[in-house]
């Protein structure tokens, strides 16, 4: 990097403080750039906090109080390629020493000359280096899933619950089940005190949560109660000391982890923060972002090829299984692509999307046409047609999603997504009008009702019938499941399969087919809380923690799962994942990826349709995930994505 490029922890976010005097280490605090690096590896995150200090790099000496005593000789960064230590460079700063007048307000000068690391678990040096730094400065700490991020949370947590004895530490988790599931580890870890402890959520009253943040010192919530009560003035900002962000990649746009950060800081700037996170971003803007809107003055990463962590990863062998369509699901593919037709042919005539093939156009090449079409509408269009265009784009909208589902995951799951259009109550008047008088549709209907519609819903109730899967994906998986299990049933041991399908449709049909291979699979599915809008009933947060714990105990010896299970719970050891579905994001590739090979090799088992899901780059690049996860934040593109 640069080396006039400099920069301190509130620089980065652009934020014109007060000068504030450093502790008595004066240079220490910051770390010279790994100059050694190879240029061609992991640019990504070097480039991307390089660029998040650019634009501030002549604002002059705005520095944040890194003032917290330890006995930490901060140690510049290694210059090991594969274990890296990136912060701002040395920046000219006042050496006058920790002073009454100058520490940092709370702190506890006797408990802060030295900092706590816990011995009752194996110390594993990576770790035990990157408390050290994140201690000092606020850190973005990048490790493979299942290495101990939650681990190094709860030691830094716990220091900055002993040094500030009447302040607030905070630890924020996207979903309910993720922070109910640190409380637990941080207190096995550190053993805070229970009495000092609160888990906050949405239902908490906020009289209630008054109260707590008044009576408690360590929080475990998500951003969005810390982001209400800090509007309604009911959090004491000024007392938070220790923020830290689970899936930390999440903070880009006005994501509410931004939002939290932005309100803290118009109270104080007196706190550290620690972000998390296996994958930081899928390309340079995002981590950009993530960095800057975080206030990250420093990067810890680590691959899976780093020295100090080889010892504590196991290979992941990776699979990728092309399944072809199958006669069935052509045939209903070229009856949809005829219903398609008659749409896109209308857009055509209008002159508002290109001539094109139906099959090559895409959600989001319709909803591209349709913002060009707003934008700069043909002038020999008439006026009064506009409202019908737009008709047209809204149906060709919930067309292709069909048609999506109709690839990936089955005619089941497109049934299920037609049906709702025609009994649902999303709003699809026009839609719904348009589809019924088409005579294709109807006929498509009816085969599909044939198959998938429950008994009550048949025209005919003959006998019932056996269970019947929409896409050959899923004679597939469960041919890969059962092979798993005989084959671990052969020897000793037990073992555990995660399955991830990106729709709740498909987590029932999977979860149908394997219930009938009881005992041998015990299945249960695994999904987000949400009711509305949906087919299936969403979990509680007291299903979802039943769920895992039942899982983790052996209660179920497989678990289906969406989106929900993919960030950072603690499933226990997997040793086989099935991706159902090549998911274009490749953060989320990575966190499904991470599920397994924790404790011993793990398997993982891609399932892709021939096709257009075969050429998609994600699942094309998921070859080089057996020999490094590390892709996601080194060369993956920006994709549009559903």
């Amino acid at each position: 990097m640069n080396k006039g490029k400099q920069a301190t922890l509130f620089q980065s976010w652009g934020q014109k403080k007060k000068d504030v005097q450093t502790d008595n280490k004066g240079s220490s605090d910051v770390i010279d750039l790994c100059e050694g690096l190879d240029e061609d590896d992991d640019q990504l995150l070097a480039e991307a906090m390089e660029r998040s200090l650019h634009d501030y790099s002549d604002d002059g000496g705005h520095t944040a109080n890194d003032g917290r005593q330890t006995d930490n000789d901060g140690h510049e960064g290694t210059s090991d390629v594969c274990n890296i230590s990136i912060g701002a460079e040395s920046f000219p700063v006042s050496t006058q020493g920790l002073t009454q007048t100058n520490v940092p307000p709370g702190f506890d000068r006797v408990a802060g000359k030295l900092w706590i690391y816990p011995t009752n678990y194996s110390v594993r040096e990576y770790q035990y280096n990157i408390v050290g730094k994140a201690l000092l400065k606020n850190t973005m700490v990048t490790l493979p899933t299942g290495l101990g991020k939650t681990f190094i949370a709860a030691v830094v947590m716990y220091n900055f619950y002993q040094w500030y004895p009447q302040g607030k530490v905070v630890f924020m988790a996207p979903t309910k089940p993720l922070v109910a599931q640190q409380i637990e580890a941080c207190y096995n870890i550190m053993g805070v005190p229970q009495e000092d402890t609160a888990e906050m959520t949405g239902t908490m009253a906020p009289t209630e949560r008054r109260k707590v943040w008044l009576e408690k010192r360590v929080f475990f919530l998500t951003p969005q109660v810390i982001m209400n009560d800090l509007s309604r003035g009911t959090c004491p900002a000024v007392d938070v000391r220790c923020l830290v962000i689970d899936e930390a990649h999440k903070a880009t746009g006005n994501h509410a982890y931004c939002q939290v950060v932005r309100e803290l800081i118009k109270y104080t700037s007196e706190f550290r923060i620690l972000a998390l996170s296996a994958t930081p971003g899928g390309d340079i803007k995002a981590v950009q972002q993530v960095l800057a809107n975080l206030l990250i003055s420093h990067i810890e990463i680590r691959t899976e090829e780093s020295p100090d962590i080889k010892p504590y990863s196991h290979e992941r062998k990776v699979d990728k299984i092309v399944v072809p369509l199958g006669d069935e699901l052509t045939s209903v593919k070229k009856k949809y692509v005829q219903i398609l037709d008659v749409t896109i042919n209308k857009l055509k005539r209008h002159g508002v999307i290109y001539n094109r093939d139906t099959t090559s156009f895409s959600k989001f090449l319709i909803l591209k046409a349709r913002e060009d079409f707003r934008q700069n509408p043909p002038p020999n269009l008439q006026r009064n047609n506009y409202g019908m265009v737009e008709g047209d784009f809204a149906l060709a909208l919930s067309l292709y999603h069909g048609f999506e589902l109709l690839q990936l995951h089955g005619s089941r799951s497109l049934f299920n997504y037609l049906d709702g259009i025609l009994h649902g109550d999303k709003g699809y008047g026009r839609t719904k009008t348009e589809l019924l008088r088409n005579h294709d549709f109807n006929e498509l209907m009816d085969l599909l009702r044939e198959k998938f519609a429950p008994p009550d819903c048949r025209p005919s109730q003959s006998s019932k019938k056996p269970l019947v899967t929409g896409h050959p994906k899923m004679e597939k998986l469960e041919q890969v499941v059962l092979d798993h299990f005989n084959t671990f049933n052969s020897g000793d041991g037990e073992t555990r399969v995660m399955i991830f399908s990106q729709y709740r449709d498909s987590v029932s049909e999977i979860t149908n087919i394997l219930k009938q291979h009881h005992p041998l699979v015990k299945v249960m599915s695994f999904i987000g809380q949400s009711s509305a809008g949906k087919s299936t009933k969403g979990f509680t947060q007291k299903e979802q923690l039943k769920v895992m714990k039942d899982f983790r105990e052996g209660g179920y010896n497989t678990l289906v799962s969406t989106c929900v299970g993919e960030e950072g719970l603690d499933i226990g050891d997997v040793d086989l994942i099935v991706c159902f579905d090549a998911h274009k994001s490749p953060i989320r590739l990575v966190q499904r990826m991470g599920r397994t090979g924790r404790k011993r090799e793990g398997r993982i088992v891609m399932l892709v349709t021939e096709g257009k899901e075969e050429q998609d780059t994600a699942g094309r690049l998921v070859a080089k995930c057996d020999q490094n996860l590390d892709w996601a934040i080194r060369n993956c593109k920006k994709e549009d994505s559903y």
